[in-house]
């Protein structure tokens, strides 16, 4: 198992995340469930942590696939989106820590975390997909817009 490979396993947790913690996090607002917006929290935390890691297996993989004649603009491209996204998510980690810590507690100012985390995981998904379809069309070149 290569950079390249390592890389390619990682890179749907951080953009898969935060949806799912945004499905959960709207779950636990609708029920008013505490424990459920902890578990979404919890969730944005493991995107971070996956984040890392995938950011860690890119620079292997940027070598392997420019080894394979890929384009460096459109690698270069996915890496300066992907930069946005990883500072983003692991802003949002250490802000969902905060969330669940300050929700645990049982602050009055609980929701107003919450509405942020939704914020943040949306623009979150809206950056994730971008850096995708970025990193897509380094090796698939039928998604290339011409």
């Amino acid at each position: 198992m290569n950079a390249a490979h390592i890389h390619l396993a990682l890179n749907h947790f951080p953009l898969a995340l935060p949806l799912v913690a945004l499905v959960i996090l709207i779950i636990g607002f609708i029920f008013k469930n505490d424990l459920v917006k902890r578990i979404a929290f919890g969730m944005m935390m493991a995107s971070g942590i996956f984040t890392f890691l995938m950011m860690n297996s890119g620079e292997g993989a940027e070598e392997i696939v420019e080894e394979l004649g890929r384009s460096h603009d459109l690698i270069h491209e996915h890496e300066e989106k992907a930069e946005t996204f990883a500072l983003l998510s692991y802003l949002s980690a250490v802000f969902a820590a905060i969330a669940f810590w300050i929700n645990w507690k049982r602050k009055p100012f609980s929701d107003i975390t919450l509405y942020l985390s939704m914020i943040l995981c949306v623009v979150l998904l809206y950056l994730g997909q971008q850096t995708g379809s970025s990193g897509g069309e380094i090796t698939h070149e039928e998604i290339v817009e011409k």
